[in-house]
């Protein structure tokens, strides 16, 4: 594949208005996944907030990553391992704690699932707390409870102008040791000196050896031209603010509109051909699913034409010891599945529609059968496929037809 990630900025760009991901989006990034692209979730949310889209979008399963709290963290969502890491020195704590009671501001942090405050009834503290799933723990004195280095603290006020007066207060005062911005109107963040999306996805880079050039970014906000800047391929969606897109090479529609789903299906799906398609990673990524399950290995894949094996064992065999008729048509739906995928368009998905199998001969316990699937209509809305499968001396043991739907996503 030309590109090994991409990279996704969650809220305003992966997220719709009302914070899911639409079923367009969910099955462009998983296809995406299938053809052995990485995923990684660039937020300014805590860790905790982002792993449950990152479990949706099945990173634990295809190797994405999870790059937290606007560059804090980087974790490996399918091994669960801290692979980056920088956080606040707390002996700044009393300072900000400070700086926030004389402001009237609320002051917040977040420490494993909880997020640790002194106003706990504040209306943006709810906010963030219902938005990344976590328990809210108010707290008398702020600094004595931040007893550990936070990834970052928060600030929140509905008096804009005052935010404004400390941030440009805490860039002049804390300059070559902490950084300081707002990501809301009424957000203020301190994060570590040097943190920020770009600086991190470039630590990420160099761990995987990846190169710009194989990295797509797309994102909404201010928070984002630096990753977006440092990708060989930065996209903007069609929410984001002019800066913003004027600091990219692409624009894509609206978080609204579906843009992610929209970018992947034209910078990385269009392009991909058969002969691109990692067989080796799919055949990993499917050993916990039926097809793995039956011992189904890909061995071939073009435009017309898909193989795969499957053993002839205890999994895949009758009682008395020859190869069992439904593992047989498993089989020969795996191969047009792929087929099909393969075929359908960047705007496409694909649902099996019919299987019908005529069993001529049988395969004993022991051997490996090998099918070979052909597609003999190639419509609109359907495809049929013919898949043949042979016993290791060439014995035709079934002939199967598939039928795949071809449905628009919506």
């Amino acid at each position: 594949m030309k590109y090994k990630l991409l990279v996704l900025d969650v809220d305003g760009t992966l997220l719709n208005n009302q914070k899911e991901i639409s079923p367009r989006t969910l099955a462009a990034l998983l296809k995406v996944q299938q053809m052995g692209v990485h995923i990684v979730l660039a937020s300014g949310r805590p860790t905790n907030g982002v792993m449950p889209i990152a479990e949706k979008l099945e990173l634990n399963h295809y190797g994405g990553y999870i790059l937290s709290y606007n560059g804090g963290q980087i974790i490996n969502v399918q091994t669960g391992e801290l692979l980056f890491e920088k956080r606040i020195d707390p002996e700044w704590i009393p300072y900000f704690e400070k700086k926030a009671k004389k402001n009237d501001f609320a002051i917040f942090t977040y420490h494993k699932d909880f997020i640790l405050t002194d106003k706990p009834d504040n209306k943006y503290v709810i906010q963030e707390a219902n938005l990344n799933k976590m328990q809210i723990v108010g707290v008398d004195n702020f600094a004595e409870a931040v007893d550990f280095p936070p990834c970052k603290c928060m600030l929140a006020s509905d008096d804009e102008e005052a935010l404004i007066g400390l941030e440009n207060h805490w860039k002049k005062r804390l300059d070559g040791v902490l950084d300081a911005f707002r990501s809301e109107p009424y957000f203020l963040e301190v994060v570590p000196q040097f943190i920020d999306k770009g600086n991190t996805l470039g630590v990420l880079m160099t761990k995987l050896s990846v190169s710009p050039e194989e990295v797509i970014a797309i994102g909404d906000g201010v928070c984002d031209v630096t990753m977006l800047q440092l990708a060989g391929v930065g996209i903007a969606m069609g929410n984001a603010e002019d800066s913003v897109k004027a600091c990219v090479d692409k624009t894509t529609l609206t978080n609204e509109e579906e843009g992610v789903a929209v970018a992947v299906e034209r910078t990385i799906l269009a392009e991909i051909r058969p002969t691109e398609v990692p067989l080796d990673q799919l055949n990993m990524r499917a050993r916990h699913a039926l097809m793995g399950n039956l011992g189904i290995q890909y061995t071939y894949a073009s435009e017309d034409r898909v193989e795969a094996t499957m053993p002839v064992d205890e999994r895949t065999r009758q009682p008395f010891g020859i190869l069992h008729g439904g593992a047989t048509l498993a089989l020969a739906e795996t191969v047009a599945g792929l087929g099909s995928m393969i075929l359908a368009k960047p705007d496409e998905i694909v649902v099996g529609m019919q299987v019908s199998g005529n069993h001529m001969s049988s395969a004993h316990e022991g051997d490996t059968v090998r099918a070979v699937g052909t597609i003999i209509h190639k419509g609109r809305s359907s495809h049929v496929w013919n898949v043949d499968v042979f016993t290791s001396t060439d014995k035709l043991v079934s002939s199967i037809r598939v039928v795949n739907s071809i449905l628009k996503k919506k």
